[in-house]
């Protein structure tokens, strides 16, 4: 027995067929073109902020939160990240032994409502047959060239790719929120100066009317200044309706049937992001959450070639 489990250990840790994965290599230059950057631009870089830090509006940081809370997306993305989870403990159970069991009973009455009644004594209340039961001691895979540990590390792959889809979907998500958020805010202010415009103009239409009537202004002012009152009446139904659909879009984000959204601070009033620094390294392409989950991606792929080989 001893012989046995020194030699089943042996199996399980010999090397595994397949490639094993390494980055591609890429070529790229030692340099940028560009000229080097000041020492005063090499700040500190916008990616190391929080969403929350970035975005200082609360009323914008609680449709956020809500977004992040409800958003659909966001919830298929972490269903999935629970089936690649249950799956990866699936494939790694694989490797090791399985002990099973399995049995099963009858049980049959027979009726004392029959068509020949009987006494009560003569009839069995109940009859219990067994039926059979099997017993599994030991089903175990002797993974030799590598099989069962090749297809858990796809299976890890696919969950720390799930997991890189979930960070893409919570970036793109706090992204259009802000957006859209933003868009909002600068129609109002588009449809507030409308609305003065329109005043504005109105009140120039009266003075020509007055003129008018003492025989000052001529009818060609009087239908200029019509003109420029029925311009910019037709401006401010135009931006209703956009403002409408953009708070849609917000409601969509956010999981909600359509409805008003709450505003924060004006357009005017919002702190602006930290400048971005020029010359930032290309390594921050590294933390883009999509460039990840595609080279989980590659590594699942380079495992099922060992599990293609080996079996």
């Amino acid at each position: 027995m001893r012989y046995a489990i020194i030699l089943i250990a042996v199996f399980s840790t010999a090397c595994a067929v397949g490639p094993n994965y390494h980055r591609p290599a890429v070529q790229i230059p030692a340099n940028f073109r560009a000229p080097e950057p000041l020492p005063s631009l090499k700040a500190e870089s916008l990616a190391d902020l929080k969403w929350f830090e970035v975005f200082k509006d609360d009323k914008l940081q609680d449709l956020i939160r809500t977004a992040l809370e409800q958003n659909y997306d966001l919830r298929t993305a972490v269903a999935n990240i629970e089936a690649a989870r249950a799956n990866l403990g699936v494939t790694r159970s694989n490797q090791y032994p399985n002990l099973a069991a399995s049995g099963d009973i009858q049980f049959t009455r027979l009726s004392r409502n029959g068509t020949f009644a009987l006494p009560a004594t003569l009839v069995p209340s109940q009859n219990r047959n067994w039926g059979q039961a099997s017993l599994g001691l030991l089903s175990f895979e002797v993974d030799i060239w590598g099989r069962l540990r090749r297809a858990t590390e796809a299976a890890r792959a696919n969950l720390l790719s799930a997991e890189e889809n979930r960070k893409a979907v919570i970036t793109t998500l706090v992204a259009d929120v802000a957006t859209n958020y933003f868009t909002l805010r600068e129609l109002d202010y588009e449809l507030d100066i409308s609305r003065r415009t329109l005043g504005t103009r109105q009140e120039s239409l009266r003075l020509i009317q007055s003129r008018q009537g003492g025989g000052v202004a001529t009818l060609l002012d009087l239908r200029q200044g019509e003109q420029l009152v029925y311009t910019a009446s037709e401006t401010i139904p135009a931006l209703q309706q956009q403002i409408e659909q953009t708070e849609n879009q917000i409601s969509l984000l956010l999981a909600r049937n359509p409805a008003g959204v709450v505003r924060g601070r004006g357009l005017t009033e919002q702190e602006l992001p930290p400048e971005v620094p020029a010359g930032l390294p290309s390594a921050l392409l590294e933390r883009r959450p999509d460039i990840r989950a595609a080279e989980q991606s590659l590594i699942a792929a380079n495992a099922r070639i060992g599990v293609a080989k080996a079996a």
